[in-house]
């Protein structure tokens, strides 16, 4: 069987406590959660950073924001051997990135990867968030 090149990437975005898009990262399919994480969390200038569980890594993702006076909701993975605490009640708010890809999937050309090169994916992907933001 032969692969198909460059079909299967994912889209790592953030967004504000309104869930409007601020920024977006695209990986291949394979790739790890944390590639993205070291592009868009030195961007953020939130002071609570929200996350779910690809992102719980102490060296790469919780020390550097913890250092930076941010404060990470970010639910501990199974397999850890110490678990942290994490505000439950505020991590419900999380939904807002869910309720943002089930906006972004409403456009045909992301939900079915219209575009194969990666640069025109994510150009499909700002026009797309550009009309969900004016919305």
């Amino acid at each position: 069987m032969k692969k198909r090149q460059g079909a299967e990437s994912r889209i790592h975005p953030t967004v504000d406590a309104l869930g409007n898009p601020l920024s977006f990262h695209l990986t291949p399919g394979q790739a790890s959660d944390l590639d993205s994480a070291d592009q868009l969390l030195p961007e953020l200038v939130a002071d609570t950073i929200l996350a779910d569980k690809a992102y719980d890594a102490n060296q790469r993702v919780i020390e550097p924001l913890q250092t930076k006076g941010k404060s990470v909701v970010i639910p501990p993975k199974r397999n850890r051997i110490r678990l942290r605490d994490y505000d439950q009640h505020l991590y419900k708010a999380r939904h807002l990135i869910e309720n943002f890809f089930a906006k972004l999937k409403q456009y045909r050309a992301i939900a079915t990867r219209y575009n194969k090169r990666a640069s025109n994916f994510l150009g499909a992907i700002y026009l797309a968030a550009s009309v969900i933001w004016l919305n």
